[in-house]
């Protein structure tokens, strides 16, 4: 039987394993829509989401306005919809960059040992030594407010967690049996690391990110609830949050579907992440 056979056999096992798994499938789709809401955001939205409306001010849900609408008359459900769109691109580019920067330190540590793993580690123990929202904060703070310097601040934040796990992947692969062969066949350095390490690290990586991601979307929305992200009139589910601390009595659905819109978001992206854990990753089961 060849390797691509066997290969295709598991892949198609660990698929109905997914399946199966009722929770992580509700987490994808869960996870899919909000996806689908933040590209097709312009075609979804039913209005403009800065444009304020003073006829409609403080509106409550209606077959008109959905969500209701905010102190300015401004559509909660537009708004809500492009909110989701600023947090899937931190969350997405947040966690690209963090394993941009964090796979080829890890791999190097793992892999060199001795200073490189002590240079490597001993800035990963500095890193983690501060809380992920705390070093967030601190860094969009230094950098100014604004979505990008967000991005580039939960991104950063994320690192160390990144560097940890693809050490410790490649301290364990690199004494499996096909990479000594690979090794006493002549495989140099980059063919050792990316042809035989990283693509059996490849598991653990997937459900980091799937993990990396609604944190990224939390650090969004408190650095936009803070000031230090997204910032007015732009839609941010932190920013509805902020603007609805003075209307609480009058107007709750201001605080109510934002924040019922990060609560999905998140536990949509850890469910499907912990799926994948159990499928992918058995060692790291929570089952």
């Amino acid at each position: 039987m060849s390797v691509a056979v066997v290969r295709q056999g598991v892949g198609g096992a660990k698929l109905r394993a997914l399946r199966r798994n009722r929770l992580a499938l509700t987490g994808g789709v869960i996870a899919a829509v909000f996806v689908l809401a933040a590209i097709c955001a312009p075609l979804i939205a039913p209005y403009d989401p800065a444009q304020p409306d003073f006829g409609h001010v403080l509106a409550e849900p209606s077959w008109s306005h959905w969500f209701g609408t905010d102190d300015l008359g401004r559509d909660q459900l537009s708004r809500i919809v492009y909110g989701a769109r600023a947090s899937m691109q931190v969350g997405v580019l947040a966690v690209l960059l963090a394993f941009v920067v964090g796979v080829p330190l890890g791999l190097a540590a793992g892999y060199y040992g001795r200073l490189t793993d002590g240079a490597v580690s001993r800035l990963t123990d500095t890193m983690m030594a501060f809380p992920f929202l705390v070093l967030a904060v601190g860094l969009a703070a230094i950098l100014g407010p604004s979505l990008t310097n967000a991005t580039i601040a939960i991104g950063i934040s994320q690192i160390p967690a990144v560097i940890r796990i693809t050490r410790a992947e490649t301290l364990r692969l690199k004494h499996v049996d096909y990479v000594a062969a690979a090794v006493a066949n002549g495989g140099g350095d980059g063919t050792v690391l990316f042809r035989h390490i990283l693509p059996n690290a490849t598991s653990s990586l997937i459900v980091q990110a799937t993990v990396g991601v609604p944190a990224a979307i939390i650090g969004e929305a408190l650095l936009s609830f803070l000031g230090l992200g997204v910032q007015p009139p732009d839609a941010s589910l932190g920013v509805m949050l902020s603007s609805a601390q003075s209307f609480l009595a009058p107007a709750p659905w201001m605080a109510v579907f934002p924040g019922l819109a990060i609560v999905a978001a998140t536990l949509a992206f850890n469910l499907l992440g912990d799926g994948l854990r159990d499928v992918l990753d058995p060692r790291g089961a929570t089952r």
